[in-house]
């Protein structure tokens, strides 16, 4: 019998040996630059003459790794054979069995948990802290649906009936479409693929472009940990090329995806579509982006409130759906909570990640970037620059924490998704009116309240229109099995990943009569 679940560690690399750990685990990964990596497709490596080069956000001259490119007879292939991987053996995987697998994927990460860290810090720009907490986050998702699978395995409960036998069964569906996003390389892709194998469905993985190296790592981990051929298959490619292909193929049976609204609802109508020789409807999880906001009231420990906001908002650069991008205060504490946020912010480190007091890393990509800078040149003509609003001199593609204030509620950088180090503060004169601006966005999946008012804070509860809502803290860091994670309107289908009901999304379920 497995033990009871609990959360991993995250490192925190406040001691000298966690410190250490860490420099030897760089330089391990610092050694494996430039390697090429492999598509891999029924347990077979394949290796292609177009590769994807991922390059590190801090310093872009820097190859992390090659990754082969699928074309899209690859694609179909893997769809093939990840559909006659289900029918002709993973879906009568005992789920105890594939709960093993996980165990041990888990047990493996955390044996390597540090090159992990690593090679987070090297390909997607995190620092030590946000590293280890993407990497303890992979664990979790994998130790807690082993143990949520057994809930739904074998004979499930129904009421009697005199004269019958009345059983229900959780089955899996068949080759599920797996695209995680590059700012959880690690923790969201495994999540993801972690879900779809343990209830028995077979995985077609496609890795975003700009951080494939650790989607190829984790890949081999799970083959590592027992998979059979076949169940989880590797390929990388453009969305134009090898995604709308896999997302169409009348064999895919449902599609997990985690990224920007614009691409979560192109497959959502792509996915809607019958094709020829498709007999099933498709089931879709699409969790998409935020303009999540923190509510500071007159009541709130104004301290707490700023160092939490401070967090939100620039932990991993902005680049979190969760992150906090607005903050509405209740007017007469405006001004000294916005001094406050303005201190801790100035007072962020922005440099190469692989440093240890390193706060802030680089952004995604120069695209990424280009695009945070066009939304900071609107709020400079429309509102007023508290802090930041530049560049840092250097190869990596680095932005200063950025505050706006006389932001009103229906301006650009209060409404659009920046996904960047940018902060926009909003004054509201009452409690309510700051929760309707708190609500006024197309999006729903984070919110903070800050208050000791119990009647407030239970008006939020209520009123507040959030998947995942706060009180006295962060808006980021949802924990697996503690809150499960996932939001409302445009941010997608309020999957609750990490929650044990997010396993049903990829089980179908049958009811068995029999009568005497």
């Amino acid at each position: 019998m497995l033990p009871p679940f609990f959360n991993e560690k995250i490192n925190q690399f406040n001691t000298p040996e966690e410190q250490q750990e860490m420099k030897r685990a760089l330089a391990l990964v610092n050694s494996q630059l430039g390697r090429t990596y492999e598509l891999v497709i029924g347990g077979r490596k394949i290796r292609t003459t177009r590769l994807i080069d991922s390059l590190n956000p801090a310093r872009p001259s820097e190859v992390v790794g090659r990754v082969c490119q699928a074309d899209a007879r690859l694609a179909k292939q893997a769809i093939q054979v990840a559909h006659e991987t289900f029918t002709k053996s993973w879906r009568l995987f005992p789920a105890e069995a594939r709960a093993r697998i996980l165990i041990k994927a888990a047990a493996i990460i955390r044996r390597r948990k540090f090159e992990i860290c690593a090679w987070l810090v090297v390909e997607a720009s995190k620092n030590w802290v946000e590293a280890a907490a993407d990497t303890a986050e992979a664990v979790d998702f994998l130790e807690y649906y082993a143990r949520a699978m057994m809930g739904y395995a074998g004979i499930q409960h129904s009421e009697p009936w005199p004269g019958e036998e009345n059983c229900q069964y959780w089955e899996p569906l068949g080759v599920c479409v797996v695209i995680p996003p590059w700012n959880f390389p690690c923790a969201i892709l495994t999540g993801m693929a972690a879900a779809a194998i343990v209830t028995g469905n077979t995985v077609v993985l496609k890795p975003a472009s700009i951080t494939p190296v650790i989607g190829a790592i984790i890949a081999d981990i799970f083959h590592e940990a027992g998979l059979p051929p076949g169940v989880l298959n590797f390929i990388c490619g453009s969305g134009a090329e090898i995604g709308d292909l896999i997302v169409d193929h009348p064999l895919t049976r449902m599609i997990a995806f985690t990224g920007s609204k614009e691409v979560g609802l192109r497959i959502a109508k792509r996915a809607a579509r019958i094709n020829k020789g498709q007999i099933w409807i498709k089931r879709l999880i699409a969790e998409m982006g935020g303009k999540d906001t923190i509510v500071v009231d007159e009541t709130a420990d104004l301290d707490l409130a700023a160092q939490e906001i401070c967090t939100s908002a620039y932990g991993y650069q902005g680049q979190k759906c969760s992150a906090c991008s607005r903050v509405v205060v209740i007017e007469n504490v405006h001004d000294r909570l916005l001094e406050r946020v303005k201190l801790l912010a100035e007072s962020l480190v922005i440099d190469d990640p692989r440093k240890p007091q390193t706060s802030l890393g680089a952004v995604s990509s120069a695209l990424a970037r280009e695009s945070i800078l066009r939304y900071i040149a609107i709020a400079k003509r429309e509102n007023t620059l508290v802090t930041g609003g530049e560049t840092v001199a250097g190869e990596g593609y680095f932005v200063q924490p950025t505050i706006f204030k006389d932001v009103k509620p229906r301006d650009i950088i209060a409404q659009e998704e920046i996904f960047g180090p940018v902060l926009a503060f909003i004054k509201a004169s009452n409690f309510e009116e700051a929760i309707a601006i708190a609500n006024n966005t197309e999006y729903g999946l984070t919110g903070a309240v800050f208050s000791s008012d119990r009647g407030r804070l239970e008006y939020a509860r209520r009123e507040f229109h959030v998947g995942n809502l706060y009180f006295n803290r962060k808006c980021t860091g949802a924990m697996v099995g503690v809150q499960p994670f996932g939001g409302f309107n445009m941010s997608g289908t309020d999957s609750k990943a990490g929650g044990r009901e997010y396993l049903l999304l990829f089980l179908q379920g049958k009811s068995v009569t029999e009568r005497f």
